[in-house]
């Protein structure tokens, strides 16, 4: 099966299992030969978890009696990995990309596992994040860097790092990924997969209280448009209705646009929470406006008028309260006393900050966020999709975003003497130093809007640049729609980064 692995999605390797053309322990095998082929060069995965996976493989093969609920899911036998942040594993480590953590092993599974697990892939391992999700790149000191398969040299993005890296290098077509500020969206962005923030809500019932805000989400970073659409099934659609059936979402990907009903389109060239979007990510976006008239849209220029400083700083005291629930509060969950030398310095200083400040300012920052919901909702009356940026330039550097060694001491001294001035200025430079580059996608967690990343673009040096569409609240079946069209009119799953071509 090797040589025919990377030809399907996790779609068409579950035909293949259901036809029993290939068993669930080739495409395991295949799988984990090729996470110790790419993740010494990309370290992605940073949990295995081979032998636990075999024997589930064994039941999916087992057929007759033996052929258990597991084997019946819509995904049955295909491998599987998650993101080693959020979403609990039962018996399997979680670590949150932190020295805190690494030795919590939660007991249950959390609510989108037990979905994963119904759907029948085989978890074998899990993905790196940075450290609680805090950054837009993928380099927890826990450890190290995680690198994109496009060029070694550059992040795979974040939070969702690891699981675009590992898609991106073949190792699985579909991973596990969660986006609270673009953490899904802004690895597919690099990494050259399709990645969609769902509408807020649209998740199993969690077990722990929401965050303040409810900026998170969980899916997918997956090669097809129909494998994050039936993850979407999975997680948030009707489970009376069968795979694909009339009303899923699965159904809403396989009918794309067909130029009947042309889409009105606002197109945004305002770079958003970032500084200015660099020409690679303009000439991408003026790209896909063209290409999305050719297909009969009609697309207007406009300027949103929103308030992107109070924005910014409503997301980041959002930001901070989560933080400080992890860092701070962290022996609620491990039990553990938490102590700054197994924090990393920025984790630490956002954690104290959400105490001095975000706690106090929560209620401002809830106010700015309803206000800026209202604001797009009322566009949104006139358009059905905004066309933006994802990221405001290529990937960057591995290193080139982390704290800088004078950073570092002025993190360390605000966490000493918390002096809300020092810490003020603290986290203005450090938030503008990542939404430079980081800053197209964090509006759409303020509103709880869907969208998506789509892969249309590769600039002259080779690196993916994924262009955002967002839709109204709960129109993820348009965006979806939306998405088929363009993966019909610009294919992008037969795109192998170098480090794929090389080894396999």
């Amino acid at each position: 099966m090797q040589s025919d692995y990377l030809e399907y999605d996790a779609i068409g390797l579950a035909e293949l299992v259901q036809r029993r053309d290939v068993s669930a322990r080739e495409l395991l095998d295949d799988a984990i030969a090729r996470t110790e082929a790419t993740n010494p060069a990309i370290n992605a995965v940073v949990l295995k978890d081979y032998d636990a996976a075999r024997k589930r493989a064994l039941r999916i093969e087992a057929g007759g009696d033996g052929f258990d609920a597991l084997a019946a899911g819509p995904l049955a036998g295909v491998p599987f990995l998650v993101k080693d942040l959020g979403a609990a594993v039962a018996g399997l480590r979680m670590t949150f990309g932190s020295r805190h953590y690494r030795h919590y092993v939660p007991a249950a599974d959390s609510p989108v596992i037990e979905r994963i697990r119904a759907a029948g892939l085989n978890i074998f391992g899990k993905t790196s994040a940075p450290e609680l999700g805090q950054m837009p790149y993928t380099e927890p000191e826990l450890f190290g860097a995680c690198r994109n398969p496009w060029s070694l040299d550059h992040t795979p993005g974040g939070s969702s790092g690891g699981a675009a890296a590992a898609v991106a290098a073949g190792i699985v077509p579909l991973a596990h990924a969660s986006d609270g500020g673009g953490s899904i969206r802004i690895p597919a962005s690099c990494c050259g997969l399709f990645g969609m923030k769902p509408t807020r809500g649209k998740q199993p019932p969690s077990k722990v209280p929401p965050a303040p805000g409810e900026l998170g989400v969980d899916l997918a970073v997956s090669r097809s448009v129909r494998d994050s659409a039936l993850m979407l099934d999975l997680f948030a659609g009707d489970p009376a209705l069968a795979p694909g059936a009339p009303g899923t979402y699965l159904a809403a990907a396989r009918e794309p646009f067909d130029g009947s009903k042309p889409l009105a389109i606002a197109y945004i060239a305002d770079p958003l929470f970032a500084d200015a979007l660099s020409p690679d990510v303009r000439s991408a976006l003026d790209d896909a406006a063209a290409l999305l008239t050719s297909l009969g849209h009609n697309v207007e220029p406009v300027k949103l008028g929103i308030d992107f400083s109070a924005a910014r700083e409503a997301f980041l005291m959002l930001w901070s309260v989560v933080a400080e629930q992890y860092v701070l509060n962290a022996d609620t969950i491990t039990g553990t006393k938490p102590r700054r030398q197994d924090f990393e310095v920025a984790t630490w200083a956002m954690a104290h900050i959400g105490r001095k400040l975000g706690e106090r300012e929560l209620p401002g920052a809830l106010a700015v966020q309803q206000r800026i919901t209202a604001q797009l909702a009322d566009l949104m009356t006139r358009f059905d999709v905004i066309l933006c940026a994802t990221l405001a330039g290529p990937p960057v550097k591995i290193g080139e975003l982390k704290p800088t060694q004078s950073e570092r001491m002025q993190m360390r001294a605000v966490t000493a003497m918390p002096v809300e001035t020092l810490m003020r200025k603290m986290l203005t430079e450090a938030s503008n130093k990542a939404f430079a580059w980081a800053g197209c996608t964090e509006l759409f967690n303020l509103t709880g809007q869907p969208a998506m990343t789509v892969p249309l673009a590769w600039n002259a040096r080779g690196l993916p640049i994924g262009v955002q569409f967002a839709a109204r609240e709960g129109n993820d079946a348009l965006l979806l729609r939306l998405a088929a069209q363009l993966e019909a009119a610009r294919p992008w799953f037969g795109k192998r980064p170098p480090l794929l071509m090389a080894r396999v």
